[in-house]
């Protein structure tokens, strides 16, 4: 394994998710220890529990951590080929991946979609620019499409906190007052998938995800009726993808309350964080017995911690 770009490059992708939760179960059984290895993570975007969490993570295995704020700390990065550098962009990523292959033994990239040019973000270009150039594994921290590492300990806490075989999962869009990516309701559903969930998603017309992520799955255009009966509520924002980047709708009849969780089969309510109170959903859910988006954020370091050694496990 070189990368963990999306969740399909784990293998068996369900297979993993039960050791990680086996090995929660018998911390007695060492990962191999990393120490002596670095883990460099570099950030476009701003983050609170992927940062802290891949770190803790990284510590956990021994290992040391080297972290920069690309925007605020580098230099700006190029990477479109055959320009002349004349602009504001004062080192391509060609020469900036190598070097810091040279410095790190993994490295872990956080880019958002940029959600102006919809091209540029399907191609996914600064997560596959530093694949293309390191000579070292790639972590996927949230790129333009895809935040695998998210998903997976999503998978953790649906497999930990479920009742039953196949649970009944809506993945609800939910009001915000910014355009948001569609990477993390990309990657839940291709979890989903993975892990054959009962997968309802839940969005106002006109606010369908990309079709090549949703084919084979139920969209629902009434909130109330995709709740009804289920077992988990996924709660999320995402901006238009065919009017691409746009808000269009400011709906706060989504927002998620007591009334609408009252309608599932006693419901675990779920996000990834942050999350805006009273606009995605209201305090009374929030803090309810209900909301297990705290534990979600705990196992994200199970998650990092599972294929931060699995990239390196065949490193000497």
């Amino acid at each position: 394994m070189k990368k963990f770009i999306k969740c399909n490059d784990l293998i068996d992708f369900e297979l993993c998710v039960n050791q990680i939760i086996d090995s929660k179960k018998n911390p007695t059984k060492e990962l191999y220890n990393k120490k002596g290895k670095v883990l460099g993570l570099i950030f476009f975007n701003p983050s609170l529990r992927t940062r802290l969490s891949t770190q803790k993570a990284a510590m956990n295995l021994g290992m040391k951590t080297i972290c920069m704020n690309i925007k605020d700390e580098g230099w700006q990065l190029e990477f479109d080929d055959n320009v002349i550098m004349n602009g504001d962009k004062a080192e391509h990523v060609r020469e900036a991946a190598k070097v810091i292959s040279t410095y790190c033994d993994i490295i872990g990239i956080r880019s958002f979609a940029n959600l102006s040019n919809k091209k540029s973000d399907l191609e996914d270009k600064v997560i596959n620019s530093f694949v293309k150039y390191s000579t070292v594994p790639i972590i996927n921290l949230e790129s333009a499409k895809s935040h695998p590492l998210q998903s997976l300990a999503d998978a953790i806490t649906i497999k930990e906190m479920s009742k039953v075989k196949k649970p009944k999962i809506v993945l609800s869009w939910a009001p915000h007052p910014k355009p948001l990516p569609h990477a993390v309701a990309n990657s839940f559903i291709e979890m989903c998938k993975l892990c054959d969930f009962d997968l309802t998603i839940a969005n106002p017309i006109g606010y369908n995800l990309d079709k090549k992520i949703t084919e084979g799955y139920k969209i629902v255009n009434k909130q109330n009726d995709a709740f009804k009966n289920a077992d988990f509520i996924y709660a999320k924002n995402w901006s238009c993808f065919d009017d691409y980047g746009k808000v269009n709708i400011y709906d706060n009849s989504w927002t998620i309350d007591e009334n609408k969780m009252s309608l599932t089969n006693k419901a675990y309510f779920m996000h990834c964080l942050p999350v805006r109170r009273n606009m995605i959903v209201t305090d009374s859910v929030l803090e309810s017995n209900s909301n297990i988006s705290i534990k979600q954020a705990s196992n994200r370091v199970h998650a990092a911690q599972f294929i931060i050694n699995e990239l390196l496990k065949n490193e000497n």
